[in-house]
């Protein structure tokens, strides 16, 4: 059980960067024995619903998050308030993780703010000149039209790298190369093929543009700013950093990270991504295939009734979710090797959100939290 709104460590709050409320927070620990459970629990449900969140229904969605046994981790943040932090298993909170094609969300807000510095010129700027060294020999002429925008949206064009042709790729002598190589399905800014190579080549664009690697990058343009722990993450035989997977990050961190979305790129205030950069990330550009879901420049989007949610999304059940009307961001972290290899309890995560976690964040609102 989860006991509500212990107050939080000041250390821990300033780490997080997240305002404490008055009270506390509400966190995975032990409760302490009330001399009346039911008046305890009705005062936790009032107290609750005036910070942001209704206690009952949080606890009936926490009961279902420890049901889920691929998920790992939950952390729930209101108005920048941490309301609810559960580790159900595995790591811990502050243990880096591999928070797979999430990454791909992180990968678009440096190319953000390698155009806010000028490193590249935008979202319409052409990558084969930035390429040439990697373009393949007689390369296809559309290759000339694609734009650092058509890679974030995953609107290339070029042959899938995910799914059956993954191991090919990554097993190949030269990554980025080989990206380049695959035959076109569509023209570029046509529609979206999910491509985690496509999102390789940004990874690259920004190495050769910067002269500086991407997890140098991260770190100075996130790490720092952020105060988040970034590490290394693999790279490919070139030595450029995968460009939308295998980044690492602690499920904290990754909700400072969401809370900079959430805030519209400035936070503790500083402005970390260009003004209008997250309307534009979110702006979806592209339909998913398979989900249905809009893409925009490395983020989902769907709708939960009213509510529009933006999401990043990494195998397994690595999901940072944003709800702007709500003022909320929820993290939850899986195991990112499932077996079987499938995304069967995905739909699970999403109906956590929309069967418990928002309704608990709109009774919240309409208590007056």
């Amino acid at each position: 059980m989860s006991r509500v709104f212990q107050t939080l460590a000041p250390a821990l709050t300033r780490r997080m960067g997240l305002a404490a409320v008055a009270g506390g927070v509400m966190l995975a620990c032990s409760p302490a024995p009330a001399a009346n459970p039911e008046d305890g629990a009705e005062a936790a449900r009032a107290q609750s619903a005036t910070r942001g969140l209704d206690a009952a229904m949080v606890e009936r969605g926490l009961v279902e998050a420890r049901g889920l046994d691929r998920l790992h981790a939950v952390i729930i943040a209101r108005h920048g308030a941490v309301l609810v932090e559960e580790r159900l298993r595995g790591p811990g909170l502050d243990t880096p993780v591999n928070i797979k094609s999430a990454s791909k969300s992180v990968l678009s807000a440096l190319t953000g703010i390698a155009i806010g510095r000028g490193v590249l010129e935008g979202v319409d700027q052409p990558v084969a000149p930035v390429l040439a060294a990697d373009l393949p020999v007689a390369p296809d002429p559309r290759l000339s039209d694609l734009t650092v925008g058509h890679l974030l949206s995953m609107r290339a064009g070029l042959g899938r790298t995910s799914g059956d042709q993954y191991g090919r790729w990554v097993t190949s002598p030269n990554w980025v190369r080989h990206a380049l190589a695959r035959p076109f399905e569509d023209e570029p800014g046509g529609r979206m093929i999910y491509s985690t190579g496509t999102s390789h080549l940004m990874s690259a664009v920004l190495t050769r543009a910067s002269g500086r690697s991407t997890h140098a990058l991260a770190v100075d343009w996130l790490g720092e700013p952020l105060g988040i722990r970034i590490p290394p993450w693999p790279q490919d035989p070139q030595g450029v950093y995968f460009g939308g997977n295998d980044m690492l990050m602690s499920p904290r961190d990754l909700l400072r990270f969401g809370e900079l979305y959430r805030l519209d790129g400035e936070i503790d205030g500083r402005r970390i991504l260009p003004e209008g950069w997250v309307e534009e990330s979110w702006r979806s550009r592209g339909v998913s295939p398979w989900s249905g879901n809009g893409y925009g420049y490395g983020w989902f989007a769907r709708r939960s009734g009213v509510h529009d949610i933006h999401f990043a999304w990494g195998y397994g059940g690595q999901m940072l979710f944003i709800v702007p009307s709500l003022d909320l961001t929820v993290v939850m972290i899986s195991d990112p090797n499932p077996h079987p290899r499938a995304e069967s309890h995905l739909p699970a995560l999403h109906a956590l959100m929309d069967r418990d976690i928002i309704p608990a964040a709109v009774r919240g609102a309409e208590a007056g939290g």
